[in-house]
């Protein structure tokens, strides 16, 4: 199996080219970085950075500037914060940990979802049980992330060897391209991807994540070992304001809709789907996905995706999150 650190070299090239338009790297603290993929798990960025949170509650701190950095998975994107182009990420907890195994100076400093991701097998594609997956070609995100991690996991305590399932690693566009071409027998995608399969009447949904790794930690706000070192008052802010956006979105979904579909250019009436479909929520409370986080480390050092199992203590600071509410 190809290594971990192999992929995430490999995804350095994609993310200078990502963030060559402005990112300097110079650590310069008035312009605030932030990374995040285009998925409904990570609506509460969209809200922040559409309402102008983000620039309105840092203002007072000396953030005169707030860029984002869209990645298709996160593998690229934690290669971008390796390499000092991103101050915060949102990001799935597995490749957060692939990363910090490989030497990522961050913390995870809040919560922003968990579940909410579905297998989905295209249409005249028979399937009853996983068993039946044996001989299939499914399409997911690249090793070490959430989605292939839980997949592989829920594989094997179902008596299928994963090396029977052809497993291809894909970002959601080209996963969800594949799947209608006929190119892959399904997916497992996080939403709004399953949605948008369902809603071309290309596949249906079989299984969601929730089955198969119960109140699963999914995507995590991440800050950078310096902002936390340097900056604790920025930190603590962008911490109130990820618990302000998550906060609006629980309370105004069509709102988050819009939101969403503006920014990503999705038919909204599928991301409304999507929120009613999904099995995920949105919370930005660390404290309920710690056990959860450090259970991938020891799923991920099984699979031999990282060298040991980390710790929370590796993984985590509750501090902010606490200081943010209380």
């Amino acid at each position: 199996m190809r290594s971990l650190t192999a992929t995430l070299l490999a995804a350095a090239l994609v993310a200078a080219f990502i963030l060559a338009a402005g990112c300097t790297g110079t650590g310069d603290v008035s312009n605030l970085r932030i990374g995040y993929q285009p998925s409904t798990h990570q609506t509460a960025h969209f809200t922040a950075m559409e309402k102008g949170w983000w620039q309105e509650d840092l203002a007072n701190l000396g953030i005169t500037r707030v860029t984002d950095y869209q990645f298709g998975t996160g593998a690229p994107e934690m290669q971008a914060m390796l390499s000092g182009d991103l101050d915060i990420a949102y990001v799935g907890s597995a490749p957060f940990i692939a990363a910090v195994s490989n030497g990522l100076d961050a913390k995870i400093v809040a919560a922003v979802q968990t579940q909410g991701s579905d297998l989905v097998i295209r249409n005249g594609v028979a399937y009853s049980t996983p068993a039946d997956l044996a001989g299939k070609k499914i399409a997911t995100f690249p090793p070490g992330t959430i989605q292939d991690t839980i997949l592989r996991t829920w594989l094997e305590e179902n008596g299928v060897d994963p090396a029977s399932v052809t497993i291809v690693a894909m970002d959601p566009g080209a996963a969800t391209t594949a799947i209608s071409a006929g190119q892959v027998d399904g997916v497992f995608l996080p939403h709004p991807s399953p949605s948008i399969i369902v809603a071309e009447g290309v596949g249906r949904t079989v299984v969601k994540s929730g089955e198969m790794m119960k109140d699963h930690a999914c995507c995590v706000l991440v800050a950078s070992g310096s902002l936390i070192r340097d900056h604790p008052e920025i930190v603590e802010q962008i911490v109130k304001t990820h618990i302000r956006a998550t906060e609006y979105n629980l309370e105004h979904p069509d709102e988050a809709a819009s939101i969403y579909s503006a920014k990503t250019g999705q038919n909204v009436e599928t991301v409304k789907a999507s929120f009613r479909d999904w099995d995920g929520s949105w919370t930005a409370d660390p404290h309920v996905i710690t056990t959860s986080v450090v259970e991938y480390t020891n799923l991920q050092h099984e699979l031999g995706y990282i060298s040991r199992p980390l710790t929370q203590d590796d993984l985590f600071d509750l501090s902010f999150y606490d200081r943010a509410r209380a």
